[in-house]
């Protein structure tokens, strides 16, 4: 089964409340609006954060999208006074090995999304998954190989897509 994972688009930041609660500002809107996304009968889904539902809604209003924490971003501590090149630091690190203290680890982050994925994939249809850029990355990391995550997570647009088949579950990295 095809699988398209979105990368959520542009959302407001406001660095005094949680990221995984922020919506998507109106630039986001209007560039998820224009995504293409396959044709046909799909499955939609979409992680809990506003923003990720948000982006499938912006191009398909109609849709039904089924919420699915387990597609959230990692799950890290809110740290309000993180500025964006601190957050970026911290992400690149974490993608190149480094699991943070009070950080989801990655070998858990990649379970819970593979567990996900095969759990929606049974649905007949195109899976459409919208979702955040590190966990996306990492998972990517594990099922493609990606020779360096850290440049192809710096690379992801706001909103992005890839789609790919139904991997085979693989062990997760340690």
């Amino acid at each position: 089964m095809p699988i398209t994972l979105v990368r959520h688009a542009m959302p407001v930041v406001d660095p005094s409340v949680p990221a995984h609660t922020w919506g998507l500002s109106e630039q986001g809107r209007h560039a998820a609006a224009g995504l293409r996304l396959p044709p046909g009968p799909c499955h939609h889904t979409a992680s809990a954060e506003p923003k990720a539902a948000q982006t499938i809604h912006a191009t398909r209003p109609h849709a039904t999208v089924h919420i699915d924490p387990a597609f959230g971003e990692i799950l890290r501590p809110h740290d309000p006074t993180l500025t964006g090149e601190q957050h970026r630091a911290q992400a690149a690190a974490y993608l190149s090995g480094t699991d943070h203290p009070g950080w989801e680890t990655r070998a858990q982050a990649i379970t819970r999304f593979d567990d996900a994925v095969h759990r929606h994939a049974t649905h007949p249809g195109h899976l459409i998954i919208a979702t955040h850029g590190m966990v996306m990355t990492l998972w990517l990391t594990t099922v493609l190989d990606l020779p360096d995550p850290v440049a192809y997570w710096r690379a992801l647009a706001f909103p992005d897509t890839v789609t790919l088949q139904t991997p085979h579950r693989r062990p997760a990295a340690s």
